[in-house]
């Protein structure tokens, strides 16, 4: 029997043990078993990831902007070649198949794509003479120290949402990848080092609420980038903007679905599967309520829906056609397990129930099937909360107005959707719907890299959304100079505001 690996922190370019005498399991949620054991930072070891971070910060701020792309670039063709590598270590550590954990390496990596295009974000505006003999201009330049605390669902494309930017934008970084799985964003940072960009540019520590914390209070920390559930992003704002710091925190979601009665059904179905099932339903963007207008419309929707929940093909990221995986940890199956439960208990109609389902070859793994809710309503839990698993609620909405409604009225405003055929109802719902990302006929509406991620309501405490155009101004700060020359003509003393004239 092999021994079980340790992994380290990686400090100033190289990787580091942990020091604190504090460990977590790292495990293989196919199998059940444990994989590696993660060190958790104390307070001393995520100040020594600051410093190096601020030691770093002046030569790199100072590399002109060109010369940090190129490098960038360098980089991005690392993540294409070493693309199979990463998305084994996403899968091996999260359970997603390895299609997705594909998908989601090469989603981060359009980003970095993206950031080898800032200096054209970084120009700033110019105006002559705006007053006498006056010129002004302004500019962006770093905030500084950066951390980004990062979620388990995608251990490799979060993480690339936020450091990226950040650093073609001339700040140094300090990473806090899910301790659920963190060996990707070790290996993200030896590539970056690989790559070219200098050691303590890119720093990682692993560890939990204390190296959290940690971050938050550290005075050698200017900005602080957070994706997770909405409780811990509130914290996440509320603490990091007490301790001074610019903060952008998303969090969760109940993202809704509408079919309308004209929507082609077939195409909805499909999109329905793969948005609410696909890995496993742990994606912040998953659709986990359809909301149907009109009963024929939920009618057809669930006699077509059904069949392909039970048919769902669940096993092992590395078995051929796997379409889900397991959840993350044995906690957070029996957490998804619970909400099934109390569905049940507040008198939703299960019509799919997968809380049995076993997989052959993988007994201990954390699987859960597929579950399918028909009548929930908005009182019920399964409704409000988010659930964050393989489970579908169904609400049956009269009409358009009804259906509408129960979107904005829900406190999470990440993502939804409208499935139909009209594009006046189409149009209609995307200006009147209180949400960040929409899509129509499009289930999963992701912004791609060159524009920005985020939601409104209680999904986004801060003011900017991720990457994109919104990602360089969080991790920029923007400096106006007015200037004048001598001109050898004095006008004497001027004791009022100054005025253009």
């Amino acid at each position: 029997m092999s021994e079980t690996r340790v992994l380290s922190h990686y400090i100033d370019g190289r990787r580091v043990p942990g020091e604190s005498n504090r460990f977590g399991d790292v495990y293989n949620p196919a199998t059940g078993r444990v994989s590696a054991r993660v060190p958790f930072a104390s307070a001393n070891e995520v100040g020594r990831a600051v410093e190096s971070a601020r030691g770093a910060l002046a030569a790199w701020s100072a590399t002109p902007p060109a010369q940090r792309a190129r490098t960038l670039m360098h980089y991005h063709r690392l993540l294409e070649s070493h693309r199979d590598e990463l998305a084994r270590i996403v899968s091996a550590e999260h359970g997603k198949t390895l299609d997705d954990a594909r998908g989601s390496v090469q989603r981060g990596t359009e980003v970095v794509e993206f950031a080898c295009g800032i200096p054209q974000l970084l120009k700033g505006e110019f105006n002559e003479n705006v007053a006498g003999g006056v010129d002004s201009y302004n500019v962006r330049q770093p905030i500084g120290v950066c951390a980004g605390i990062t979620p388990f669902n995608f251990p490799a494309m979060v993480p690339m949402w936020m450091f990226p930017i950040a650093l073609a934008c001339g700040n140094t970084f300090v990473l806090k990848p899910s301790e659920k799985d963190p060996s990707c964003g070790l290996r993200l940072a030896e590539l970056a080092l690989e790559a070219g960009i200098p050691a303590g540019v890119l720093n990682v520590v692993n560890g939990d609420k204390e190296a959290v914390d940690a971050l938050l209070s550290h005075p050698g920390v200017d900005a602080v980038s957070f994706v997770g559930s909405t409780p811990i992003a509130e914290y996440v704002y509320r603490t990091g903007t007490a301790n001074g710091k610019r903060v952008q925190a998303l969090g969760g979601a109940k993202n809704h679905m509408v079919i309308m009665p004209d929507a082609d059904m077939d195409q909805a179905t499909d999109a329905i599967i793969g948005s609410a099932y696909g890995s496993a339903g742990e994606r912040c963007m998953a659709i986990s309520v359809a909301v149907t207008v009109g009963e024929g419309t939920a009618d057809t929707l669930i006699d077509k829906l059904a069949p392909r929940v039970r048919g769902l093909r669940m096993g092992a990221y590395d078995q051929d056609g796997v379409e889900m995986g397991p959840l993350v940890t044995a906690e957070h199956r029996d957490k998804v397990k619970g909400y099934v439960d109390t569905g049940v208990e507040e008198g939703a109609a299960l019509v799919v129930d997968g809380r049995e389902e076993v997989v052959s070859g993988n007994e201990d793994g954390f699987f859960l099937g597929g579950c399918l809710f028909d009548r929930v309503t908005p009182e019920m839990r399964i409704y409000r909360e988010e659930i964050f698993g393989p489970v579908l609620g169904i609400v049956r909405a009269d009409d358009y107005e009804e259906a509408l409604d129960l979107v904005n009225r829900h406190e999470f405003g990440n993502g939804a959707a409208i499935f139909t055929r009209d594009g006046d109802a189409a149009r209609d719902f995307t200006n009147r719907v209180r949400i960040g990302m929409v899509g129509v006929n499009v289930p999963i509406p992701v912004p791609t890299a060159y524009h920005s991620f985020g939601g409104w309501k209680r999904s986004l405490f801060g003011d900017h959304h991720m990457h994109g155009p919104e990602g360089v101004r969080f991790f920029t700060r923007m400096k106006t100079v007015t200037s004048r020359w001598p001109s050898g003509i004095r006008t004497g003393a001027d004791f009022s505001l100054p005025q253009t004239r």
